[in-house]
């Protein structure tokens, strides 16, 4: 009996606590009627809208190993956005396995034809690769797809 006395106590001083905070942090009456309320918190998996297309952006970033004499002499990081048509975001999440891996080849074809040597970040170079992104994605989402966006990218040299 004895042992039980110290966790219930400190669970009661915890509790209270915590209700303490919460009642300390609240915003007050006439903040609220003022109209003084804190910012919505974003949605994270909300799409966002423009002109009758959805931005969804891919879950996880792109790591592009660049070869050179049989080593790794760099990483390249990318993260995308996919333009789509409005009301399509589940289909892009439902095939984004099939996707990523699709999009994952294009990034190891454009980095062994020597597309992240150099000035990779060129225009016309982002362009090609954007291009190409744009056509795997078409390839497997269909007329969904209106663009791929590079939304990062970085090369860490080794």
């Amino acid at each position: 009996m004895r042992n039980l006395i110290l966790p219930l106590v400190l669970c009661l001083l915890g509790a209270a606590g915590g209700i303490g905070g919460g009642l300390a942090l609240r915003p007050q009456a006439e903040q609220l009627e003022a109209g003084h309320t804190a910012p919505p918190e974003p949605e994270h998996d909300s799409p966002e809208t423009i002109g009758g297309a959805e931005y969804v952006k891919l879950n996880n970033q792109f790591v592009v190993p660049v070869v050179k004499d049989a080593q790794v002499n760099s990483l390249v990081v990318m993260s995308f956005s996919i333009e789509i048509e409005q009301g399509e975001r589940d289909t892009v999440y439902a095939r984004e396995p099939k996707l990523r891996d699709a999009l994952l080849q294009v990034l190891f074809d454009h980095a062994n034809m020597g597309g992240f040597a150099g000035m990779f970040t060129d225009g016309n170079t982002l362009d090609v690769l954007r291009m190409a992104l744009t056509e795997t994605a078409h390839d497997v989402l269909g007329d969904v797809v209106r663009n791929v966006l590079i939304v990062d990218i970085a090369r860490q040299d080794f």
